[in-house]
């Protein structure tokens, strides 16, 4: 029996440590640069900060920061000395910011469109079309775009994105691929296996408790329905919650609620019968009747 207290122990010890580092090294820690933007001919650098993705609208959200050059800034104020227009394509809607003369430049949000199937949850991935960024000097009617060498930086908790079709230097296009990190692919998985004990668990009971394996407990009615309604809860606590319908849902969750109901069902059925109201009378046996004396008292002699 130490034995296998030691073993357990050292069981959870590994696994604590093993999702720790998977979670520091898959896709949660802190922001880290995917590529480094390299500057235009005037200086001007372009970053693309991945932020937040919508599976639902294939959308990933990205701000856009823009750090004019020295040559076309006026060193006393800091100010634009010409027109700076940024054009992304590959967006869901056109983008296009232009800052005038005499302004500073700042960060606007951009959504660029993606592709992918969230009913793999939670191995669902996405990818962008291609992605370029061209930056106007003075009028765009008048100049010609420059292509930007774009940075890339991962800000988006719970993913894992990577960037295609450009190295440091090179102006693109790109493309941005998403997938789940492994820690959050593990969380949904821990999830999923704590559906799936409870339906054990609550089985097992009622099973032991119908077959008169264990005594029956009124009290663990209650335990009953906890589970059962804890099971909404913990399915909307999977990670990016995924739609009503998907395959966890007709393979795991609806199963685990029938398991639940079923064992809640056996265990009333128990109720039934061991709180009749003849049970207790029944099973101990009818008392016997008082026996009367076969004999009669004898008679008191009489007192002269």
């Amino acid at each position: 029996m130490k034995k296998w207290r030691i073993a357990g122990i050292v069981a959870f010890v590994v696994a604590y440590i093993g999702l720790a580092a998977v979670y520091a090294l898959a896709g949660m820690g802190p922001a880290h640069p995917l590529i480094e933007a390299k500057p235009t001919s005037d200086g001007t650098t372009v970053n693309l900060d991945i932020v937040a993705i919508q599976p639902y609208r294939n959308s990933l959200q990205c701000d856009v920061t823009v750090t004019p050059g020295a040559d076309i800034l006026d060193p006393k104020t800091g100010n634009l000395t010409q027109d700076l227009t940024v054009a992304i394509t590959s967006a869901t809607t056109p983008t296009s910011r232009t800052w005038q003369k005499g302004t500073q430049p700042g960060v606007f949000p951009v959504s660029v469109n993606i592709s992918g199937d969230i009913s793999d949850w939670p191995f669902d991935g996405y990818k962008s079309k291609p992605v370029s960024v061209n930056i106007f000097v003075g009028s765009p009617q008048t100049q010609t775009p420059e292509r930007a060498a774009v940075g890339f930086v991962d800000r988006l908790p719970g993913w894992k994105p990577t960037v295609h079709g450009g190295k440091v230097g090179d102006t693109g296009p790109y493309q941005v691929h998403v997938h789940r990190s492994p820690s959050t692919m593990a969380v949904a998985l821990v999830l999923l296996g704590v559906l799936v004990a409870l339906a054990v668990f609550g089985l097992f009971v009622a099973g032991q408790t119908v077959r008169n394996r264990r005594k029956f407990q009124p009290p663990m009615a209650t335990w009953f329905a906890a589970m059962l309604f804890a099971v909404v809860p913990l399915r909307n606590a999977l990670p990016d919650s995924p739609p009503f319908g998907a395959w966890v849902d007709v393979m795991i969750v609806i199963w685990v609620i029938v398991a639940l109901v079923t064992a809640m069902g056996l265990y009333v059925s128990c109720w039934w019968r061991h709180l009749a109201p003849d049970f207790d009378f029944d099973a101990a046996g009818k008392p016997e009747p008082a026996q009367a004396d076969s004999a009669p008292a004898p008679a008191e002699p009489a007192t002269k």
